[in-house]
């Protein structure tokens, strides 16, 4: 889920919410004008307001069609609305029962999924004089709400501002939402600044904060390039919401901290447990351990992902795979993924290093035909280097004269000149040897 799809579901969630509120009640005596008339008798409110009375027949009709919204009767709800809001009814009812009704209406166009219009009756709600503190503080956040819904982002943040004005105690989940609508209009500072306010706010009344709101700080923090931070929600969301992607993650961070011990350290945490099943993650956890020296272990990870099916079958894997067991001199196991390597390859490069493993494993003839396949298909690194390699393959055959001519080709190469000359002198002597020995037997 991308984080606007989050971000839409939260408000779309939260508006549910408050819509069920409105209309999960059965008894009339307990529906949504009783509380309104209930949030009219709170002592908890900041000023007074003279709230005009709601009289029983406006209260009747307000209830008969609560219990149509409550059958999914929209259409004979919105019929008896409109009837009191008509020209003639509108003139008949007190601000209060007007902002019921609009209340209502606004219910109404939200279960038809008719925002804009929902938006339209809630602002008619608080247009209306003295109504109810609560009521207005209620209305103005689904208002809110309403603005994100339609992504009207800045219009939702500046409700909501109005709202934290006349409210004494706002929760955690408005600051949130407040967050949510500064990360869409790109303030990242009042985004971290209102989410961090939720978190300390959750947990300081011991509860757990939401994953949702951690990873938007997350989110935040890697944005501004505070690693330190994004790592410390990280290992909270480690330890509360453990999922794959927070240890790869973590793992990824330490590494732009150029920590890269702690980076295998999170990368190995989520390969014994099962989390790691891309190819990806799986070259990338070889290469790690590759680079703290431990070749055994990249080679098994990786030969596990490709008998597993896990790692791509391409000849950079295979050629990462090879490499590994070659450094953990388990020529054996090197042998078939270099083959495999090269095989896969347009380029000689790969032949001649497979060549070399040939070499290591007293494969003479194998590493004389590699290298020259090698060599002849073109795109080697180091021709000079492959034809040592080719020198000593063929010196191991005792084939001296194939041999001499590998290292004089190697050797026109002023990098491998003088290694070209020791092995041509060596061959002279191994001659000699050999002749001298002949001489003594017969």
């Amino acid at each position: 889920m991308t984080f606007f799809s989050f971000c839409r579901l939260t408000v779309l969630v939260t508006l549910a919410m408050f819509a069920t509120v409105l209309i999960d009640r059965a008894s009339p005596s307990s529906s949504l004008i009783s509380q309104a008339v209930a949030q009219d008798e709170k002592k908890e409110q900041r000023e007074t307001r003279r709230t005009p009375a709601l009289r029983n027949k406006v209260y009747e009709r307000l209830a008969e069609a609560q219990v149509l919204a409550e059958e999914k009767n929209y259409a004979g709800a919105k019929e008896i609305l409109d009837d009191m809001i008509s020209e003639e009814g509108k003139r008949a009812l007190n601000s209060y029962e007007l902002a019921n009704v609009y209340n209502l209406q606004a219910f109404l166009s939200y279960s038809r999924e008719d925002y804009q219009g929902s938006l339209r009756y809630y602002e008619l709600v608080i247009a209306q004089p003295d109504i109810p503190l609560a009521m207005e503080i209620n209305t103005r956040f689904t208002i809110a709400q309403l603005y994100f819904v339609q992504e009207k982002w800045q219009q939702g943040i500046d409700a909501l501002l109005v709202w934290f004005d006349l409210n004494e105690k706002p929760n955690a989940g408005a600051y949130v939402l407040l967050a949510q609508g500064y990360y869409q209009v790109k303030d990242y500072n009042s985004a971290l600044q209102n989410v961090e306010t939720a978190i300390s706010m959750h947990e300081g009344e011991g509860k757990l904060p939401k994953e949702q709101w951690y990873n938007l700080a997350r989110f935040l923090y890697f944005d501004r390039e505070d690693f330190d931070s994004a790592l410390e929600v990280l290992n909270t969301l480690i330890i509360y919401y453990p999922k794959k992607q927070y240890w790869v993650q973590a793992s990824h961070l330490y590494g732009e901290k150029k920590d890269e011990t702690r980076q295998l350290a999170l990368m190995e945490a989520a390969y014994e447990q099962g989390f790691l099943d891309r190819s990806s993650e799986l070259v990338t956890m070889s290469y790690l351990y590759l680079n703290a020296e431990a070749p055994y272990y990249a080679g098994s990870v990786m030969q596990k992902g490709l008998d597993d099916e896990l790692v791509e079958e391409k000849s950079k894997n295979y050629e990462l795979a090879g490499s590994a067991w070659a450094q953990a001199r388990e020529v054996e196991k090197s042998i078939p993924m270099m083959e495999k390597a090269a095989a896969k390859s347009d380029e000689g490069e790969l032949y001649v290093r497979l060549g070399n493993v040939y070499l290591d494993g007293d494969q003479f003839a194998k590493a004389a035909e590699s290298v020259q396949k090698g060599l002849k298909r073109g795109g080697v690194k180091r021709p000079d280097q492959a034809r040592l390699v080719l020198g000593m393959s063929y010196f191991n055959m005792g084939e001296y004269n194939k041999a001499r001519r590998a290292f004089r080709d190697a050797g026109k190469d002023e990098r491998s000149e003088k290694y070209s000359k020791q092995w041509i002198k060596y061959i002279a002597s191994e001659e000699q040897r050999q002749i001298e020995l002949q001489k003594d037997i017969f």
